[in-house]
């Protein structure tokens, strides 16, 4: 079966049905990520990680070396691959609790160190895949499934503000959001080179959660808008 032109060439041809719910921001983001590879010409060097929740449902979409990990893990266990061939491009697929809860000191300290891998993260601001959860980047008065009166006295967490002041120099950090795609591809090619050059990145995306937030198509592209004044998009560094 010859591959569809719709599709970038490091998406596998299948007739599976499709694993995201409808509305879901995740295969956006991860068209990005296959035209960006593709673009840049390296599909054949990538090694791409999945991390436990909605991201896992990413392991077979890609033609690429794919690993899943524990919840959380997935960020050391990309510095390992990356440790131990250094030529390869390596990608961390998180949601925003792999990444800001239970994978926090590993996303920090990644950071720290300033190794040379790209971290992708995925915000909807809910643990999805377990039932809308709240979850660190749940905003202010939002409700969810553990915080039916609204999310109350909590900071909302900014993951790449937090990172901004223990990045070195030559790190790329930024925000985009499955709203506006080709912005986020320019964030992914960025995160990429930068890699490339030897240096971390992380590029988060606002994702969307129709089923969790309970919305349909207008308002859930008008929460998504919503989203992007609580977390700015941009090159954050």
């Amino acid at each position: 079966m010859k591959p569809s032109p719709a599709f970038p060439k490091v998406f596998k041809v299948s007739s599976k049905p499709h694993k995201f719910c409808p509305g879901c921001g995740h295969p956006v983001i991860l068209k990005m990520l296959g035209q960006a590879l593709d673009e840049m010409g390296l599909a054949q060097k990538t090694i791409f990680l999945v991390d436990i929740g909605c991201s896992l449902l990413a392991w077979d979409f890609f033609d690429l070396p794919t690993s899943q990990t524990h919840h959380g893990r997935t960020v050391p266990t990309a510095v390992g691959f990356k440790m131990a061939d250094p030529q390869k491009i390596v990608v961390a697929y998180v949601g925003d609790g792999g990444a800001y809860a239970i994978g926090l000191q590993h996303t920090i300290s990644s950071c720290l160190r300033d190794n040379p891998i790209t971290t992708i993260v995925v915000n909807n601001t809910v643990y999805a895949m377990t039932g809308g959860q709240m979850a660190p980047t749940t905003t202010d008065a939002e409700i969810t499934t553990t915080t039916p009166a609204g999310m109350q006295g909590v900071t909302t967490l900014r993951g790449p503000e937090l990172l901004k002041p223990i990045a070195s120099p030559q790190a790329y950090l930024a925000r985009g959001s499955s709203r506006q795609p080709l912005m986020l591809k320019d964030y992914l090619k960025k995160a990429l080179a930068t890699q490339i050059k030897g240096h971390y990145s992380l590029v988060e995306s606002l994702s969307a959660c129709p089923l969790n937030w309970q919305t349909d198509a207008r308002q859930t592209l008008d929460r998504l808008e919503s989203l992007e004044k609580v977390f700015p998009l941009g090159e954050i560094k």
